[in-house]
């Protein structure tokens, strides 16, 4: 079979879920990278289309073994992906946002509110994976959290935790209360310890993290049952939104185990 080209019409229809409104419409994202292919694939049935070159074929045999797979030239992978040196494999695969409430059925979820950078998005995603969470909920103006960066960063993660879209930050804190979760502000302001909470974490927790720049705003953050400071010991003025998501969420999980 011959490698379909850039011109082809199934690759520019592909390449058109780089824009989000088309994602939206279509309720479909392309998974980039052999791990998120990878992710994808657990569940056979999210995924519409995988396509790669020759040369990838050979080299992710394991991956795609059992796959039907659409062999494209370099220049039509290159246009599936943004990544500067693209991998050679990406899928066209189903949304995977679930209800608030699905969500909000385990014991450790992360709100996310006004999340804009996708690698950071993708990386608290990772993190709540490798930390055990229950899901991640995007709320407010956040990034969509099937942004080619976003997928990519989370490194295969994005299928593996749940997660829902709120347009409301404050009805999703309200929601998570309401649903026995008792809802932490991760605030360098807070009157609360990280290391002297163990008592709170052992509860049902709803981590409330904000945007990368300006974090929580204030009457967001009022919502919240307490706000939780992780302590600076050295003179570094904070720690950014990934790395306090991670030491939260694992605080979180040291103290449930």
């Amino acid at each position: 079979m011959t490698p379909l080209s850039a011109s082809n019409a199934r690759v520019k229809e592909a390449r058109k879920l780089s824009r989000r409104s088309v994602r939206t419409e279509r309720r479909l994202f392309l998974a980039d990278g052999p791990k998120a292919v990878e992710g994808a694939l657990e569940v056979p049935a999210r995924v519409v289309e995988v396509f790669a070159t020759p040369s990838a074929r050979e080299q992710y045999v394991d991956l795609l073994a059992d796959v039907d797979v659409t062999l494209v030239d370099d220049r039509a992978l290159a246009s599936l992906s943004d990544a500067v040196t693209p991998a050679g494999v990406v899928a066209v695969c189903r949304q995977l946002d679930v209800p608030l409430a699905e969500v909000l059925g385990g014991d450790l979820v992360a709100i996310c509110a006004d999340v804009r950078d996708p690698g950071n998005a993708g990386t608290v995603v990772r993190c709540a994976d490798a930390a055990g969470a229950d899901g991640v909920v995007f709320a407010g103006d956040a990034v969509d959290p099937s942004n080619p960066k976003t997928v990519r960063a989370s490194v295969g993660s994005l299928f593996h935790v749940p997660f829902a879209i709120e347009r409301d930050p404050a009805a999703a804190v309200r929601a998570a209360q309401e649903a026995g979760f008792v809802v932490l502000a991760a605030d360098g302001g807070g009157e609360v310890d990280l290391f002297e909470a163990d008592a709170l974490l052992a509860r049902r927790t709803a981590w409330l993290f904000g945007n990368e720049a300006w974090g929580l705003p204030d009457e967001l953050a009022a919502l919240a049952d307490h706000r939780v400071r992780i302590p600076i010991h050295g003179r570094a003025e904070s720690l950014n939104l990934a790395t306090a998501a991670a030491v939260c969420l694992y605080a979180s999980a040291r103290t449930r185990r």
